[in-house]
């Protein structure tokens, strides 16, 4: 088990460091082939925590865009509280966050694939904000994941490269403390939060990160991003079918 997490956190990790994304979801996906969802869930705590504080104090500015996005960052707090969808390790022995998880890869692989032009969201930003917000977070306790619609409603509003980066790490760092807050206060049966193993985690993933950055410089980004969405479609269209019994 132990070398598995290794293996699966060093190669998220190495995703994370060449294309700047994918730790959580590739971590999420890999894990549930073997645990559920809610253990997997627990492992990703200190892994992204830390990978997400880095991505949002790597440069200034955080205030303003804490004032700015407030109404995303609610609404993701809320939507933790209180989910629509069933939450992880409480929808059937993990068959809904499974299904939910897998669902959720493929079509975060197929905005990889065809995100090239986004429309312009920011006039209405106002209102879109926390209805985004809610789902993300009713989204994240159900799948351990923050993508959608969190990642493509930012990018949507054509925000410079800087403050897109810094607002995805501040939208990322908000979920995963919610996604701590709810692990903790909605334990499962026979299921500990296993911190020791989530700070083992860290270490393969920080070495996945730092391979990845050199592998960046060797591979053409677009290719590999290529190869890395339609893989993740792939993969995802399996755990869903696989999840209904149909192979």
């Amino acid at each position: 088990m132990l070398g598995f997490v290794i293996g699966v956190f060093a190669i998220a990790g190495m995703i994370k460091g060449t294309i700047g994304l994918g730790l959580p979801a590739v971590s999420m996906g890999l894990l549930t082939l073997v645990i559920s969802p809610f253990q997997a869930a627990t492992l990703l705590i200190i892994p992204s925590m830390v990978t997400n504080f880095w991505q949002l104090f790597a440069e200034g500015r955080v205030l303003q865009l804490v004032r700015r996005f407030w109404p995303l960052l609610m609404g993701i707090i809320v939507g933790s509280i209180w989910s629509v969808f069933p939450t992880l390790g409480h929808g059937g022995q993990g068959f809904h966050s499974e299904a939910l998880l897998g669902g959720m890869l493929a079509l975060y692989g197929l905005y990889g694939l065809f995100s090239k032009n986004m429309p312009n969201l920011a006039p209405h930003e106002k209102w879109l904000s926390p209805i985004v917000g809610y789902l993300g977070g009713a989204l994240t306790v159900a799948t351990g994941v923050v993508v959608i619609p969190v990642v493509p409603y930012l990018q949507s509003l054509h925000l410079k490269r800087d403050d897109l980066v810094q607002s995805l790490g501040l939208a990322f760092t908000v979920s995963t403390l919610c996604l701590a807050g709810f692990l903790h206060l909605n334990p499962v049966e026979d299921t500990p939060i296993d911190y020791k193993m989530s700070l083992i985690a860290l270490i393969p993933a920080l070495m996945g990160m730092w391979i990845g950055t050199k592998i960046r410089y060797q591979i053409p980004e677009q290719k590999f991003r290529k190869v890395f969405f339609s893989g993740l479609v792939l993969f995802s269209g399996y755990m869903v079918l696989h999840q209904f019994g149909i192979i």
